[in-house]
């Protein structure tokens, strides 16, 4: 079951991240389980097997980055600080622009792992693609109040 397709289940994760003290070889297997396609990919054999091996050494900053790189490739870390005992990640699709015309993820969180798997999981939300169709639909119904009117000018 993909994690965008169930609101519930998107605020189960948002809230485990939140409650989460450290970054566990379980907690992030779930978490790759519920919100990464291309994981394990054929194509990119050599990413996937990178990730394992950060996950397998417990390096979970690196693994996190690494996740961001396969899934969001369009996505880049625009920022990473740390302010008063919480580590703030943001993640940008356009990090040449100035900040405030910029639209960027952020997560937060007083460990870095956890406040850049955060900003992954929220840019996985808003990349997801909608099921919404490209063309709006338009209702079939006439309005009551409609009367056609002649425009045309016969001078």
């Amino acid at each position: 079951m993909s994690l965008f397709s169930d609101l519930e289940t998107r605020t189960e994760l948002s809230d485990q991240l939140r409650d989460a003290y450290v970054v566990t070889t379980d907690f992030l297997s779930d978490l790759i389980k519920q919100t990464c396609r291309r994981f394990p990919s054929n194509s990119q054999n050599s990413k996937t097997a990178r990730i394992e091996r950060l996950i397998q050494s417990q390096a979970w900053t690196d693994a996190a980055l690494a996740l961001i790189d396969l899934e969001l490739p369009q996505w880049q870390i625009r920022r990473i600080a740390y302010d008063e005992g919480e580590w703030y990640c943001a993640l940008s699709r356009r990090r040449e622009l100035p900040e405030w015309l910029d639209q960027s993820i952020e997560g937060r969180h007083a460990d870095l792992a956890l406040a850049i798997l955060s900003a992954f999981v929220e840019a996985r939300r808003v990349s997801a693609p909608s099921s919404r169709p490209s063309v709006p639909m338009v209702s079939q119904e006439a309005n009551t109040l409609y009367e056609p009117v002649c425009s045309d000018n016969f001078a």
